[in-house]
């Protein structure tokens, strides 16, 4: 089925072409018939999937399709807003709206925090169609009164899950409070979790509902393996692998912003080009970062979870997983940035002993085999043995996180004040996960 066929103009399915793309991917070919129909829509789909596309298509056919609302005098109106949890979400977001509508008289700006807000003043002076944000920033501009938002025709919530769980509940609450209540509303998200579908029982109205991947699945043209070895040495193998295997473009993921600094300094110590992105950097730092890393540059770029969002590169071949994170659903989160688009890709996890429980954890999430095999000359010490794995009845005053089907707190991303420490248990009283078995590998990297 071509993108002709889905009843797009034909300005769009030429820029669609342009970019090289000829068929639409599942969720396009659900979302953009159900989003040109006018109803509301709730989606679920992983990372890599092409559901940004999936929303701005459609949009961009709508908006250009009718005319604008309201009297010719003054300022055309705002008509679709898009909110994303982080910056350089909304950098890809409002990218993909310029490319595809790039033969359409609609404009689009970006709009987030870490920058100056003067020129964001500025440019809402003129017409502005789309606006894609992030929550905060928004705000700053609504207290301003520096953006109307009383002519919104359609809203999206990208990467909803993401949203709520950097604690942005309360802002999008006040966002809906400056938007029409008659308006069509969008929802995506990469898992439906119980405050996902609250959100969305308050904010749609009887929604189109698709999910085009089975929940918290992992692509299979993804391989990963992982590696059992000591913290200490942890930084020493992953440089090994990259130069014995000249790996370029390399995401690794830390769980805190401390540690993505310390390893990528760590790296250039050893000769290996990287950078660390995340929230402490400023927006100068994540763009000059991204890009070098884009461009093949820069051979390593070492990210938190939240900043990672929003990373887009269509054949990225390595994500290394230098620390598991606390929470299991984050893995295919990461792991997804890999295997996109019908490409290969290869996840890579370095697990010291007390990410045991971490690892089983995601094991049983994905229902995958991720025994742990023993690279030769990075064995682990037998000599230092796992944390204990409490029962049940001690679990009752751990904090949560981890366990299947457990998400994590709105506000507390992982590696913050809130998350569950490495080794630690998850909630629930599900029997104890024993630790994967190790095995040891015939050669470097089989």
């Amino acid at each position: 089925m071509s993108f002709a066929s889905l009843g797009l103009s034909e300005e769009i399915v030429r820029a669609v072409t342009e970019r090289g793309y000829t068929e639409p991917t599942p969720i396009q070919l659900q979302a953009v018939p159900a989003v040109l129909s006018g109803g509301d829509l709730l989606a679920g789909a992983q990372t890599g999937t092409g559901k940004t596309a999936g929303f701005v298509l459609p949009i961009l056919h709508r908006l250009s399709d009718k005319a604008v609302k309201g009297p010719s005098e003054g300022r055309p109106p705002i008509r679709a807003l898009i909110l994303t949890p982080t910056r350089e979400l909304a950098a890809q977001v409002e990218e993909s709206v310029r490319e595809y509508g790039k033969y359409l008289k609609l404009n689009s700006m970006m709009m987030f925090g870490g920058v100056n807000i003067n020129p964001q003043i500025q440019k809402l002076r003129s017409r502005v169609d789309i606006l894609v944000a992030t929550p905060g920033r928004l705000l700053d501009h609504a207290q301003q009164q520096t953006v109307d938002l009383s002519r919104v025709e359609i809203l999206v919530l990208d990467e909803a899950d993401r949203m709520l769980d950097m604690g942005f509940i309360r802002d999008i609450k006040k966002i809906m409070a400056l938007i029409p209540r008659q308006r069509q509303t969008l929802l995506f998200s990469a898992t439906f979790s119980d405050e996902i579908k609250t959100l969305a029982d308050s904010l749609l109205n009887n929604p189109a509902m698709i999910e085009v991947a089975r929940r918290n699945a992992t692509a299979e043209l993804i391989s990963q393996k992982v590696y059992a070895v000591d913290r200490e040495r942890k930084r020493e193998l992953l440089t090994h692998l990259i130069k014995e295997h000249n790996w370029f473009q390399v995401l690794v993921f830390t769980r805190t912003k401390h540690a993505a600094n310390r390893l990528a300094e760590q790296l250039g110590k050893d000769g290996i080009p990287a950078m660390a992105i995340h929230g402490n950097k400023s927006q100068a730092a994540r763009t000059r970062a991204l890009k070098e890393f884009k461009d093949g540059s820069l051979q390593v770029l070492v990210a938190t979870d939240i900043a990672a969002r929003g990373i887009d590169i269509s054949e990225l071949p390595h994500v290394v997983n230098f620390e598991l994170p606390n929470v299991a659903e984050d893995y295919v989160h990461r792991i997804g940035r890999t295997g996109r688009a019908g490409s290969e890709g290869e996840a890579l996890s370095l697990v010291c002993v007390d990410e045991h429980k971490l690892l089983a954890d995601i094991a049983r999430l994905t229902k995958r085999d991720l025994t742990a095999e023993i690279l030769p000359g990075f064995e682990p010490d037998a000599r230092i043995k796992p944390e204990p794995i409490l029962n049940g009845s001690q679990r009752g005053n751990q904090p949560r996180g981890g366990g299947q089907g457990r998400t994590r707190a709105p506000g507390r991303p992982a590696g913050q004040p809130g998350s569950r420490p490495a080794g630690s248990s998850g909630g629930g009283a599900k029997p104890a996960a024993r630790a994967p078995a190790l095995h040891r590998t015939g050669g470097r990297n089989r």
